[in-house]
């Protein structure tokens, strides 16, 4: 039995421009993950305080819980990144449905309190790049009349 040879599908140029703001998004994560651990003087102290106290948390607690929901969503940025390089029908939809969680909570975020502009562009250009024909049809999301999925 003989293989086929694998037919190499060209990424286009939204899905580099997606892959590099994905990774820049992983830097930001990574920063604010950090950072209410320098706040809080993890690095200096440790962990020297109570997480809860009176049945809730802490400034401290809500700080080391800030961290590690950033540093989560961090490590899934660099998973989602891996299968959207590889280009994997699962990283576009992860993407899409993160992207519009994203994008509601800083756009709530930009009418009620305040805004973080980095999040905030960094989502509107992955939703116009994912949304493109091109960038759906190379990861199986859109075919065209008469096209066969393989």
């Amino acid at each position: 039995m003989e293989k086929k040879p694998r037919q190499r599908r060209k990424r286009p140029l939204a899905v580099t421009i997606v892959a590099w703001t994905i990774l820049v998004m992983f830097f930001v994560r990574l920063y604010q993950g950090v950072e209410p651990l320098i706040y809080a003087g993890v690095f200096e102290k440790g962990i020297s305080q109570p997480l809860f106290a009176d049945g809730w948390f802490t400034d401290f607690g809500i700080a080391m819980l800030t961290s590690a929901a950033y540093a989560a969503l961090s490590l899934t940025g660099i998973i989602v990144l891996f299968g959207f390089l590889r280009m994997k029908k699962w990283s576009w939809v992860v993407l899409m449905v993160w992207t519009a969680i994203s994008l509601t909570i800083t756009l709530f975020d930009y009418f009620y309190s305040e805004a973080n502009y980095i999040i905030m562009a960094s989502d509107t250009i992955v939703a116009f790049a994912l949304n493109q024909a091109d960038v759906q049809r190379i990861f199986g999301i859109r075919t065209d009349p008469g096209e066969r999925l393989d």
